[in-house]
């Protein structure tokens, strides 16, 4: 019973990686999608986010039942509360990754990036990738060193939405107003996105030593240049 019991919990954490992965795929194919203007593409992203729901619906009731049934305490109780917290992270994620999409829909044929802010916008797609990419791997390794750098990293996520922020405000700006919504939309969702994926590193600290992260101070050095899945 015990056997089972714990390949569950294992079972458990496989699906919030399954998760992870899907929403870091989501988001480097939405970045795609508002960049190149793909209807395609963008409705591909929309639809998949049905299987992301499906994933934490499944992962929740299993949880769920877990606690009715074994009533786990100390470090299983953990595992199972702290992955109901991160697949509601992870299920945030794909509707961010999601949100990008429909703006790409919403525009199309037109796009809704201007060629100026173009790589602006695909750095920050491509870093929200490799940022959840990191989170996955955090989930796998239950490794704290790791799972403290992107917190870290995520400041690189920051800079790059300054950097849209000042394109906005610049008295230059030629876009008009509703471009000028759009991008100050898309810079959210995606600093958004990587507060999740940091939350979700930042809750593998918890599950592995029982304090949060903000109270433990590694010394620890920011990596750059992680490679996305």
């Amino acid at each position: 019973m015990r056997d089972a019991y714990h390949e569950e919990l294992d079972s458990i954490g496989e699906g919030l990686v399954d998760m992870a992965r899907l929403v870091g795929s989501a988001i480097g194919r939405a970045t795609t999608a508002i960049l190149d203007g793909d209807l395609k593409l963008a409705e591909a992203v929309i639809e998949g986010d049905k299987k992301v729901d499906e994933l934490q619906h499944d992962l929740e009731a299993r949880a769920i039942a877990l606690l009715a049934r074994q009533q786990p305490v100390a470090t299983d109780l953990r595992i199972v509360v702290t992955s109901l917290r991160m697949s509601a992270d992870l299920e945030r994620s794909g509707d961010l990754a999601q949100h990008v999409a429909k703006l790409a829909r919403l525009r199309f044929p037109a796009r809704a990036v201007p060629q100026d802010l173009y790589a602006t916008i695909l750095e920050m797609g491509q870093l929200a990738q490799r940022l959840m990419a990191k989170a996955a791997e955090v989930i796998v390794s239950k490794d704290v060193d790791l799972a403290m750098q992107l917190e870290q990293d995520d400041d690189e996520m920051d800079l790059l939405h300054r950097t849209l922020f000042q394109h906005l405000i610049d008295d230059r700006w030629q876009h008009g107003i509703e471009t000028a919504v759009d991008v100050t939309l898309l810079g959210r969702y995606y600093e958004r996105y990587a507060d999740h994926a940091v939350a979700v590193a930042k809750r593998v600290v918890y599950l592995v030593t029982g304090e949060h992260a903000d109270e433990l101070q590694p010394d620890i050095q920011p990596v750059t240049g992680v490679e996305g899945a």
